[in-house]
């Protein structure tokens, strides 16, 4: 296991977007979605009882095989999964009743990437966030960093479904659209030390082709059963790659969102710093 402390990779603003994700993930876990006890659920024809977390998900969250028929999770669907243990149970069918007729099952796509599943699966993901995403909004700007990572979530919900079409399970958790920040991050600042603690007792700086390099391929052998959307993770990263491969050699956004040459610049653009040493040399090494 690898967890990122830091990286010594200084920002010349305040990255105000990446602030503002982190506050809303949290005060919509604590404030919102971590209701306990049990949830009556009313379908017309009579009444269901469920945990109430597990109703909150259901009702916000982004489900594949809603994604797939544009309706929401039929009764049956919903016994079947929860009760039955069946998390395959899509059956397209317009006349069964729904569990949440009201859903908005398009514009779950986008609230799922602000729930999460516990304390621990926020917390990982806003330090992830925090690390990767304050030099990523640093090089785009406020607005089309807000707008990258909307659309990363969105294209990691959509690698999800279309491998996973008949599940019937919510994806949450904002782990697909910060996967797009790191492939970006990769791109951009593939030399940029991160402080990494490995196996818990180990510390050590990383470079972050390596670090980001060896968690891509790590995605690809989640255990089975685990609950772990590694498909979003990896349908993510690799949307936000080819964003920053677009941006960096497409032509006239160059010179707004990315530096002049490719040579990261450990100084932030500050000129000073701990690591400006690295940057004098990488400096010299330009024609």
């Amino acid at each position: 296991h690898m967890i990122p402390l830091r990286d010594e990779n200084p920002v010349r603003r305040t990255p105000v977007v990446t602030i503002a994700i982190i506050i809303a993930c949290i005060a919509v876990y604590f404030l919102y979605q971590a209701p306990s006890g049990q949830e009556t659920i009313d379908l017309g024809d009579g009444r269901l009882e469920a945990p109430a977390d597990l109703a909150f998900a259901v009702e916000r969250a982004a489900i594949p095989c809603e994604l797939v028929t544009a309706d929401p999770l039929s009764r049956t669907e919903f016994i079947d999964t929860f009760q039955r243990g069946n998390e395959t149970a899509c059956v397209d069918d317009p006349t069964a009743p729904e569990v949440f007729p009201d859903k908005l099952v398009y514009l779950s796509v986008l609230t799922s990437i602000f729930l999460h599943g516990g304390i621990f699966h926020l917390g990982l993901n806003m330090l992830f966030l925090w690390i990767f995403g304050n030099n990523i909004e640093d090089r785009m700007g406020p607005i089309p960093y807000a707008a990258f990572y909307l659309a990363g979530g969105v294209a990691a919900t959509m690698a999800h479904v279309l491998t996973q079409p008949d599940s019937t399970i919510p994806l949450v958790g904002a782990s697909g659209a910060i996967a797009a920040v790191m492939g970006a991050y990769l791109i951009w600042f593939p030399q940029a030390p991160i402080r990494t603690m490995i196996m818990i007792v180990i510390i050590r700086d990383i470079t972050a082709r390596w670090f980001l390099g060896l968690w891509f391929v790590l995605q690809f052998f989640t255990e089975s059963g685990s609950g772990v959307a590694w498909v979003a993770h990896v349908g993510g990263f690799l949307f936000g790659a080819a964003i920053a491969l677009i941006v960096r050699f497409g032509r006239g956004t160059r010179s707004r969102i990315t530096p002049t040459d490719d040579y990261w610049d450990p100084t932030g653009g500050a000129g000073h710093g701990p690591y400006r040493h690295l940057f004098d040399e990488r400096r010299s090494d330009l024609p």
